[in-house]
């Protein structure tokens, strides 16, 4: 009797304690770094100063939804939700890995997955995307919280991009997409091809219903709209970093648009505020959620206030009365009915459970072999792979475990326990910060037992040979890892044996954009030799503070 009293106690305690840790878990994360809702009703542009570039947006019901571009990163197609267009929440990614499969392998910087749209028919979720080297692709599910079933390549070809679909009032489907001229061999066109009703292929070869080139050049990424009787189409057109917000209607959905420009830069600090999509709230509210290029920090989210005139879009602050508007800086919050708590995207990670915090993004399909997650210790162990032989630099090596610069000014430290394979004289593990040049602070085995080891290349995607130099001989393998990002995107690494006491390497590097991206900070783990058997960096935590 006292062993089943006591039974049934240990059964309480197990529940209780799940039900502690479930609640730990579930509590709202709040970055220490950038939080857009300033908890006095308002909120601060950009929601998201990270680099959630093409962003498009939908509500269904009482939630909101949004994805983006993610090129060559894996898992692809980052799944955001919020109750409130201010407050957002990483839920997953709908990509797991990037087809074709073998092709995406390897490293494919800038090339992928292109301005992807969301929608939501039939009691489906629905993300349609452009690879520009292989088509246009559609992957769908009845949970956006769950998995997605495997994409659909819905027409094979080159050079077709930015991609929207729309179910029309009859049930006849279209898509409207741009071209890239990279590929194409045209661009500043925007044409709609009729889809099936299924969304699974194209049914002709396409009409184009907009040329650019005379007053909005570079015209892509098109987000299309039924309202009124009209259709809409908005697409971002003079280019990423300086263009505008531009809108198209007609009464016919073949043409002829007229245009209008809803946003422009004007007199504020937000240049080429464009690219995103339209959403309406519970009561009756517009909202327009849009990209501003800041260079090493990527395409970073801002929320515009919206509002229709003569059924035309005005975006922003209309200060001169035109029906032009200019983005906002602060706001108040959306009406949605209520207010929720504050939340950011998860960015540190304590590495206590079996699966791969939602932040991280590998630079190509993964492979089993690359990481392992201890929960017993409470570490990832990232085993070091041998680099391709194709490889110039690590901006060619695919495991290389990477996420968004959170912000403008932070923090991040890691803690590292090396354990290299004593018969390869090669293996390094560490803290690095990764664009078109890249520098990164490790520890490398070599003939002397472990060295701290700090690595720069500059130009490290035109194939710069990377320039290494031993900081010191260590007499412990378990170190502290730590980059500081400040303003202009100028990083300094510095390392430590307790935690607590910091010493900086004699180096200054400013990060600099990847290929349609902003620079990433992460982890990796590599070899240049092959052996039987490999290494490891076990790392305890990874933490962004400021």
């Amino acid at each position: 009797m006292k062993m089943l009293r006591n039974t049934g106690l240990l059964s309480l305690l197990l529940i209780v304690c799940s039900l502690i840790k479930s609640t730990a878990q579930d509590k709202p994360y709040v970055s220490q770094v950038w939080v857009a809702d300033q908890g006095n009703g308002t909120y601060k542009n950009p929601v998201l100063d990270a680099d959630y570039s093409d962003p498009d947006v939908i509500r269904v019901g009482d939630d909101f939804y949004m994805t983006a571009s993610s090129f060559d990163a894996v898992p692809g197609l980052p799944i955001l939700h919020s109750k409130d267009l201010v407050n957002w929440q990483l839920i997953g990614h709908a990509l797991k890995r990037q087809p074709p499969f073998d092709h995406f392998s390897k490293t494919q910087h800038g090339n992928g997955v292109w301005a992807p749209s969301i929608r939501h028919h039939n009691g489906e979720f629905y993300i349609y995307y452009g690879d520009p080297d292989f088509g246009i692709y559609m992957i769908k599910t009845k949970d956006p919280w769950g998995d997605w079933e495997e994409p659909v390549l819905v027409e094979a070809g080159k050079g077709m991009i930015d991609v929207c679909p729309l179910w029309d009032d009859d049930g006849q489907a279209y898509i409207a997409y741009a071209y890239a001229g990279s590929r194409a061999g045209i661009k500043s066109i925007i044409a709609i091809k009729r889809l099936s009703a299924d969304g699974t292929k194209n049914l002709d070869e396409g009409t184009i219903v907009y040329d650019g080139h005379a007053l909005d050049p570079t015209i892509e990424g098109p987000k299309f709209y039924k309202r009124n009787g009209y259709y809409y189409i908005m697409a971002p057109a003079g280019g990423v970093a300086t263009g505008w917000q531009l809108i198209l209607r007609s009464k016919n959905i073949y043409g002829p648009y007229e245009r209008h420009v809803a946003m422009e830069q004007g007199n504020t600090s937000i240049n080429g505020p464009h690219q995103g999509g339209w959403v309406d709230t519970q009561k009756g509210e517009d909202w327009f959620l849009h990209f501003q290029d800041k260079d090493a920090y990527g395409r970073v989210v801002h929320l515009q206030p919206m509002k229709w005139v003569k059924d035309w879009p005005v975006i922003g602050k209309d200060v001169e009365g035109k029906g032009t508007g200019e983005p906002v800086l602060s706001h108040q919050k959306p009406n949605v009915g209520k207010n929720y708590p504050i939340q950011t995207p998860v960015e540190s990670d304590e590495f206590n459970d079996r699966a791969m915090g939602k932040q991280w993004q590998w630079q190509a399909n993964p492979k089993a072999t690359w990481s392992f997650f201890y929960p017993e210790k409470g570490v990832l162990r990232l085993y070091t792979q041998q680099a391709p032989d194709s490889a110039r630099n690590l901006w060619d090596v695919p495991n290389i475990l990477l996420q968004k610069f959170p912000t403008e000014v932070f923090t991040a430290t890691t803690k590292v326990t090396f354990s290299p394979n004593e018969k390869i004289k090669d293996e390094k593990t560490g803290l690095i910060i990764m664009g078109q040049s890249y520098a990164h602070l490790s520890l490398k085995n070599g003939q002397d037992g472990i060295a701290l080891v700090y690595g720069e290349a500059k130009d490290a995607h035109k194939g710069a040979t990377e320039k290494e130099r031993i900081i010191s001989k260590i007499k412990t393998n378990t170190l502290y890892l730590r980059v500081r990002v400040n303003a202009g995107a100028q990083c300094q690494f510095s390392y430590s044996e307790d935690g607590k006491t910091f010493i900086e390497i004699d180096a200054l590097f400013k990060a600099t954009p990847g290929q349609w991206i902003g620079a990433k900070v992460g982890l990796f783990s590599t070899r240049s030799t092959q052996i039987n058997d490999s290494g490891w960096g076990d790392y305890d935590w990874f933490r962004i503070e400021k």
